[in-house]
């Protein structure tokens, strides 16, 4: 789990972090001159919510693992020397395809993560809001990671192994073992690919809404509402 920095160091490059916390306690609960907190609350949702249509949906994308170098699936450790004694054995083209099939189940499989990604923002309360707005960069996306992974991971699993006879990589897998298996002098594995990719795909989850989250919190571009431009004006200010 990311552990917050202190805050000191989280709003180093937007504002000082007693100068901010000023302006949020102040804030009225009425919208005449200044953001209420609803609106700030709604600002944040807001964020969580472009980070999940932007990033999340590229993920569910063919290639959106496998060709995103952030979040593409490698093999495991164990798994490496099997990789690598199969190219060494001119077995090259299925050792590709075993590493492909990984990260297509991710892709099959992460779709199942918008609906709990989505009640988990409307869940927000203000104190959640406001704590995320004096955090650091990511701080929004460790809200959602604290909300929802053992939900997501729950969801996944099961959909992982469904996607795997999807894509054929139960098949593609079994015959890289079995093949791997009968060389001399190695030995025997068995490895728990739907837990490995599980995990991998919920990593590569929250890393991309983490990508969007910093978008937002550091270029004013990507604030493409009001609601944004004017909730993260706070932080900017000095």
């Amino acid at each position: 789990m990311i552990k917050k920095v202190s805050l000191a160091i989280c709003m180093l490059l937007a504002v000082s972090c007693a100068e901010l916390q000023q302006v949020v306690n102040q804030l009225p609960t009425s919208t005449e001159g200044v953001l209420s907190n609803d609106a700030i609350a709604n600002g944040l949702k807001e964020a969580l919510d472009q980070g999940i249509e932007k990033q999340v949906s590229k993920l569910t994308q063919t290639d959106g693992f496998y060709k995103n170098e952030l979040v593409k699936i490698f093999l495991p450790e164990d798994l490496q020397k099997v990789d690598k004694t199969l190219r060494d054995i001119g077995l090259g083209n299925l050792a590709d395809e075993g590493l492909k099939v990984l990260n297509r189940a991710a892709e099959d499989a992460v779709s199942e993560a918008t609906p709990i990604f989505v009640n988990a923002v409307k869940e927000m309360s203000f104190a959640d809001a406001k704590n995320i707005l004096l955090g650091s960069n990511d701080a929004a996306t460790t809200y959602l990671e604290t909300k929802t992974t053992s939900e997501l991971y729950a969801k996944f699993n099961p959909v992982i192994s469904n996607s795997f006879q999807k894509v054929g990589a139960d098949k593609i897998w079994s015959s890289i073992i079995t093949k791997y298996n009968a060389i001399p002098l190695t030995n025997n594995i068995n490895p728990d690919l739907t837990d490995y990719v599980t995990g991998e795909a919920l990593a590569g989850v929250y890393k991309m809404i983490a990508v969007e989250e910093e978008e937002i919190r550091t270029k004013y571009s990507s604030r493409t509402t009001d609601v944004l431009r004017k909730v993260f004006a706070l932080q900017d200010k000095k």
